[in-house]
């Protein structure tokens, strides 16, 4: 891996190792915090800051301007937050009736349903609050996870990250061939695959999303059809801090009509508009900067 790094790459992988030795320094809550502090004041600085700020008038353009502020101002805050908390991961506690923790989960009755049921699921998120924490949360109540990412660039970053989500349980593979593969193993062995679906993508289909088509990997929707297995949505919010509350919603079928390019269609449509209804309750919590839709 190290062989196909170029040099600044190797620039910013250490950077971002020096970051997290300073955040690994902080306590928990000082390091989140400082990390919210820092991308607040230097985010807006960035270029990729006018991705954000158009995609938000286009998404919502009902916002003031004194609000869509707030929301990016919130957004950088979030992902500050975020980034130092990779430095923490292992202190990340689910939380119980018996010892208050970090992480309280909603919809544990879904969980234990499809855990029980003997059968596959797919689950689905976004870059949305702290969405690392989904693995915890599955690997605490023993629901074998194989999450499906978008590799870093760097792969010196994409080795570190590796490294840091170990703690959190699960398998992870970035998406690809062999991520086809795998899902598809794991599926057929009842067990359950997670994804983001909110980033920017090349191939896929035209889905709407937010009133304009985005195209969208439709993944989900055909696994989904092709095994006959739930799918379920599943969000982290930051409640305050470095305490999150993790929602799974109710399982749903998907419709098979026999047209597979409609329901294919049809199925991510309906999860494109999950995650936009997650993004319009709390805006601040996703991460605006993804180029989601096509130039027009």
């Amino acid at each position: 891996m190290f062989s196909r790094a170029e040099p600044h790459e190797y620039v910013a992988a250490w950077a971002a190792r020096f970051a997290l030795w300073l955040f690994g320094l902080l306590p928990l809550d000082a390091a989140s915090a400082f990390g919210g502090w820092l991308a607040r004041r230097l985010g807006p600085h960035f270029a990729v800051t006018r991705h954000a700020v158009r995609n938000l008038a286009r998404a919502m353009p009902e916002l003031t301007e004194t609000q869509r502020n707030a929301v990016l101002d919130g957004m950088w805050d979030n992902l500050g937050r975020v980034l130092a908390e990779y430095a923490h991961l292992r202190e990340l506690k689910i939380g119980t009736l018996e010892q208050p923790g970090h992480v309280e989960v909603a919809g544990i009755e879904h969980i234990l349903a499809i855990r029980d049921s003997g059968r596959p699921a797919l689950f689905f998120s976004a870059h949305y609050g702290n969405w690392e924490l989904t693995s915890l949360v599955s690997a605490h109540y023993g629901l074998p996870m194989l999450q499906v990412y978008r590799a870093a660039n760097n792969p010196l970053t994409e080795e570190l990250l590796q490294g840091l989500r170990a703690p959190l349980g699960g398998r992870h593979v970035p998406k690809g061939v062999q991520a086809a593969r795998e899902i598809l193993r794991t599926l057929k062995n009842n067990e359950f695959v997670a994804m983001l679906v909110d980033q920017k993508l090349n191939t896929g289909i035209p889905v709407p999303f937010f009133g304009r088509d985005a195209m969208t990997a439709p993944a989900i929707a055909e696994f989904a059809l092709r095994l006959k297995c739930p799918v379920v949505g599943a969000r982290v919010e930051r409640l305050h801090g470095t305490h999150f509350r993790l929602t799974v919603e109710p399982p749903f079928m998907l419709e098979d009509t026999g047209d597979r390019d409609r329901d294919v269609h049809a199925g991510m449509l309906r999860v494109n508009q999950r995650i936009e209804a997650w993004i319009r309750e709390r805006p601040d919590h996703w991460f605006w900067v993804h180029k989601r839709w096509p130039k027009e």
